[in-house]
This record gives structure tokens, sequence and C-alpha cells, in this order.
């Protein structure tokens, strides 16, 4: 059985990947603030002490117990030459049996976009899935008309699956999103989405 002590890192090309801890409250909570209005058209609307260090200390909790439950993956990107936090990025709801898959979740500081983090985080999260969590299937979900959301799953292997109506509250309404995949030994051709 996997404790809550046991650490994690995935090394990427100019990352580490590990678990959030509560000495990176500070950090988030900075990094959120500055890039709310980046952010918040792409999420759940935020909780009034979102950026507070209760909720933070409850994420850093709740990830440490998902990870030693095999429940998920919640990771907190850290740029190696100078630790600078860029963002997060979370392997969630793993299912284990016949369907050996999970979903995928991120987000990027504004002021770090359109630098390549992103693509290395979620091909270094992805070779994770599949070759030490055995993982078969990864799924992404993101709105139709998040162009930069779609582009980096595609460039990182994800294939186009289709559209799920109503899927996430984004905003505060309901919304429906592009679904992708990626597939350990993926035999599927490119797909021309328009």
């Amino acid at each position: 059985m996997l404790t809550l002590r046991r650490k994690i890192k995935i090394e990427a090309e100019r990352m580490t990947l590990r678990l959030p801890q509560h000495s990176d409250w500070q950090a988030w909570a900075n990094l959120r603030d500055e890039s709310a209005d980046f952010l918040q058209p792409w999420e759940p609307v935020w909780s009034s002490d979102h950026l507070s260090r209760r909720a933070f200390t409850n994420r850093v909790y709740w990830a440490a117990r998902a990870k030693a439950q095999g429940t998920a993956l919640p990771l907190m990107m850290i740029r190696r030459e100078d630790q600078a936090l860029l963002g997060a990025i979370t392997l969630d709801n793993i299912r284990r049996g016949p369907a050996q898959a999970a979903t995928l979740g991120y987000w990027m500081g504004h002021r770090y976009i359109r630098h390549g983090y992103m693509r290395e985080a979620i091909q270094a999260v992805v070779h994770h899935a599949f070759t030490t969590l055995d993982l078969s299937r990864v799924e992404a979900a993101c709105l139709p008309e998040n162009a930069a959301s779609r582009g980096v799953l595609e460039k990182t292997g994800f294939k186009y699956e289709g559209v799920a109506q109503s899927y996430l509250q984004i905003a505060g309404r309901w919304r429906n999103h592009v679904l992708y995949a990626n597939l350990r030994g993926d035999r599927r051709g490119r797909t021309d989405i328009g």
C-alpha cells in the first residue's frame, strides 16, 4: 500500500513535476491571481476563498491522499533553472480494471504561455501514465474555442474523439467540450478537424 509520505517527481526537459507542498501557497496564489483574467474563462467559477492559504492547505492534503489512494496525481510544474511555479497538471479520475484510464487537466500562468512548457508537462505525464502507472488511455477535454489547449493536445499525440454536450460548468454555465484521447500504442492515423 502507498503511503502519504512517498514522494513523486517526474522530470521533463526544463521542469520538475511534483505534488504541491505547503510552501508553494504564496507562489501559487500570486500566479493564479495575476493570471485570473486569462484563466477564469476556461475554469469553473472560483470560490470566494480560492486563493486563501486554507484552501491551498486543503488542496495539498487532497493531493497527498489522492496520490496515495491511486485516484489522482496532482502535480505542480516547477522550472528547474529558478524554481518558478509555471502552473499545474493533474492526472485525475484514475480508473483501474478494464478501463486503465485517466483524465488530464492543466493550467498555466499567463506569463509562461507560448514557451512550450505545457507541451513538455503533458508529454512527461502521459509517458508516466503509460509506463509507470500502466494506463492504456489518457483523456482530455476543453472548450471548442480554446485553440491553444486544442493545439497542445494535438501536438502531444491526443486525437479528437467528439463533443460532450453540457460536459462541465465553466465560468458559471454548462458548456460543451471537445474530447480528446491519447492511447498507449495508438495506431489511429492523424485526424483532421475543421
